[in-house]
């Protein structure tokens, strides 16, 4: 049986960590919704179901969460898996939990699309945005955006085959260019690519503070959100291991079944610690 210390001790380190948890979580939109998206890295079908795979390992975390999941845009494989994918994710700390998962992942298996069974090495890049209100100040010149119209390809029934219900926005100063296709009509689509647009500027602005900030302090740190964050081996061995925490574990279909929570708890810890 447990000592009175032994439980006064345990629950000690409960509510370390949930302060800890409530500290990393004290970002300005932390405690809101999310968008994510995935795209897939060179590679054609390897890497298109790698990505395909990542979307799955989400929406899985997501349910585990009760958070609701809405596929905004997708663009499928011509054989398997998901060019990209864009997904938001509703519900109290989400983009908190979610911001940790930014960056490339890499996975090494033994190829299932190729006959002679070698080994392949395939990368996703996982962009993670904000779901902000309108009422935030994020400034968009509407002389700096181009909006164009097409069929939608996404779900949505038949009307969306015969209208051009889809709308794609290109950010004229970088390029940039996001969609949306899987709402219903022309104007709901219109108001969830601009969200899109919203939430990757507030990142990359993010990230240029970011930048400045490890200049200043001196360090060293690729701080570029397509940075290498994570290994998915699969062969010749399995493991899962983060490269910025080297937080690892053998348990690959766990992971890859939406348990990834050891990931994103070690990284936010991480944060508040720096």
């Amino acid at each position: 049986m447990l000592t009175e210390l032994e439980r006064e001790a345990g629950a000690l380190e409960v509510e370390l960590d949930k302060r800890e948890m409530d500290l990393a979580l004290a970002g300005p939109y932390d405690r809101g919704s999310a968008l994510f998206s995935i795209h897939a890295g060179a590679g054609g079908t390897e890497a298109q179901d790698w990505a395909q795979m990542l979307l799955r390992m989400y929406l899985r975390w997501a349910e585990k969460h009760n958070y609701k999941t809405a596929i905004t845009d997708i663009t499928e494989g011509e054989e398997a898996g998901v060019k990209s994918v864009t997904v938001e994710v509703d519900g109290v700390n989400a983009y908190g939990f979610l911001k940790s998962e930014r960056g490339t992942h890499r996975l090494v298996r033994i190829s299932p699309f190729d006959s002679n069974s070698r080994r392949h090495t395939s990368f996703a890049k996982v962009e993670v945005m904000p779901v902000l209100d309108e009422d935030i100040d994020i400034e968009i010149n509407p002389n700096d955006i181009q909006i164009e119209v097409f069929l939608s390809s996404g779900a949505g029934g038949q009307n969306v085959q015969k209208n051009q219900t889809a709308v794609r926005i290109r950010y004229l100063p970088t390029g940039m260019i996001v969609t949306s296709q899987n709402e219903r009509s022309q104007g709901q689509n219109r108001e969830m690519a601009m969200k899109v647009l919203r939430g990757r500027l507030y990142e990359i602005e993010q990230e240029k503070r970011l930048e400045e900030k490890l200049k200043l302090r001196g360090v060293n740190v690729d701080a570029n959100f397509g940075s290498q964050i994570r290994s998915y081996v699969l062969h010749p061995y399995q493991m899962v291991k983060d490269l910025r925490t080297d937080v690892e574990t053998g348990n690959t279909a766990a992971v890859l079944d939406g348990e990834i929570d050891l990931f994103i708890e070690a990284w936010m810890k991480q944060q508040t610690e720096a």
